[in-house]
């Protein structure tokens, strides 16, 4: 790993993921109560001795830039960093915007191009999964590819979203099609899963191999394709093309794999993380997810019933408060009686000052005897007391320039909303 360097594209506008992404990149989401999307590849990467990172970034990233800088600073002795690369324009034609996945990485090939530098990993700061990227460089190397993918099993019905593989024996990339549509399209890439089966995995029935957006490439055979083409996405342009000419290969993985694209996805992402046996595991020890040390205080329970929760650092719960199957993030402060059921709180960026108080305003938190089903409430939300956040009427989406915006069923009280006393979604 001494001679790769990571890639972690930033992603577009996110319109999937608004309103999270109204106001911050999507990498820039808050996960789990604590955590940004951004720790998850960053982690990774150190977790598998990959210590320098590049970040590219295009829209709305000022808290990401600002949590980045916080939180990922290398001692001067392992010689790493991570650094941020945003869309710019220089004097050259064409480096503006980012029109896509391979356009991103064409605009900063600046930096990949240097004397030590042999790979180039690229991923998504939107996804949710735990890997080392070492077994993935073995199969790289091992079968001396000039480009890798990690793919994943997956039952068709899923493919439609998804870019599906067909591999030969040897695991060599021989088809890629970016989301099949059709029955005809699908197996043109289908896999047998008896062929999964004899790679070491249970196939369990899936039958299509999906790319995780995951990449590995020969430094220079990049650089070449880059330059020679004006190619945008990776998925769509790349590969094919790649897997006509060049040594393509698979790296297989099955392990628990989310992207986040969504604001259904995001939410069950979340709530399951909560659950007794999550499939994701943020207290293995082994492989840490990092992100900002911010020195908070234990958070504080008084006479509150509490289940199948996540419950993160510097919270206040007040006395006779009910909280299942729900992630509470930070700082947050809840009153009295209230009810948190399946919903995200993503809590607070500060403390309210006892000294200098908002007496004009809904206090920071939820009040006294509201209930929040279901739902999701932004950052610094103030929810007055006797409030109903819950889809009762189960509308599927409404409120485009609401406090309260409803997306795949799931109410999303956007930041810094306030609520007042007796709220009730209609």
């Amino acid at each position: 790993m001494r001679n790769a360097i990571a890639l972690i594209l930033g992603g577009g506008r996110g319109t999937r993921l608004f309103p999270l992404t109204k106001i911050r990149s999507k990498p820039a989401v808050p996960l789990a109560g604590k955590y940004r999307l951004i720790d998850i590849p960053i982690s990774n990467c150190i977790n598998s001795d990959l210590n320098r990172i590049y970040v590219l970034t295009q829209f709305l990233s000022v808290s990401l830039h600002r949590h980045i800088r916080q939180t990922y600073s290398f001692d001067s002795f392992r010689g790493g960093f991570v650094e941020l690369l945003a869309a710019q324009q220089t004097v050259e034609e064409g480096t503006d915007w980012y029109q896509g996945t391979a356009d991103a990485v064409r605009k900063n090939l600046r930096y990949v191009n240097q004397p030590d530098v042999e790979h180039v990993v690229i991923l998504s700061g939107d996804q949710l999964y735990r890997m080392d990227f070492r077994d993935m460089m073995k199969t790289h190397v091992e079968n001396n590819a000039d480009v890798t993918i990690a793919g994943i099993p997956v039952d068709r019905k899923e493919a439609s979203a998804l870019g599906i593989m067909k591999a030969d024996d040897t695991g060599r990339v021989t088809g890629f099609l970016e989301k099949p549509q059709t029955e005809q399209e699908l197996e043109m890439v289908r896999t047998d899963p008896a062929w999964i089966d004899a790679q070491g995995l249970p196939s369990k029935g899936r039958d299509c191999v999906a790319s995780m957006g995951l990449y590995i490439f020969n430094k220079q055979f990049m650089i070449d394709l880059l330059e020679k083409t004006d190619y945008e996405d990776f998925g769509k342009e790349v590969f094919p093309t790649a897997i006509r000419t060049r040594r393509v290969q698979l790296h297989l993985f099955d392990d628990y794999w989310e992207d986040i694209g969504t604001i259904r996805a995001f939410y069950e992402a979340n709530l399951s993380l909560a659950t007794k046996n999550p499939p994701f595991d943020f207290r293995c020890m082994e492989s840490p997810v990092y992100s900002r040390p911010r020195f908070l205080p234990p958070s504080l329970m008084e006479d509150a019933k509490v289940s199948g929760s996540l419950i993160a650092d510097g919270c206040q719960i007040g006395k006779g408060a009910v909280i299942e199957n729900s992630v509470i993030g930070l700082r947050t402060v809840i009153g009295e009686n209230v009810t948190i059921r399946n919903s995200v709180v993503m809590g607070a960026d500060y403390i309210d000052s006892k000294i200098n108080p908002r007496a004009e305003t809904v206090p920071l938190g939820i009040g006294d005897n509201s209930v929040v089903e279901g739902s999701i409430l932004d950052k610094n939300c103030r929810i007055g007391k006797n409030c109903r956040v819950v889809n009762d009427a189960g509308v599927e989406n409404q409120g485009e320039e609401e406090a309260v915006q409803i997306r795949d069923g799931i109410p999303i009280v956007i930041k810094n909303a306030e609520l007042p006393d007796g709220f009730k979604l209609s």
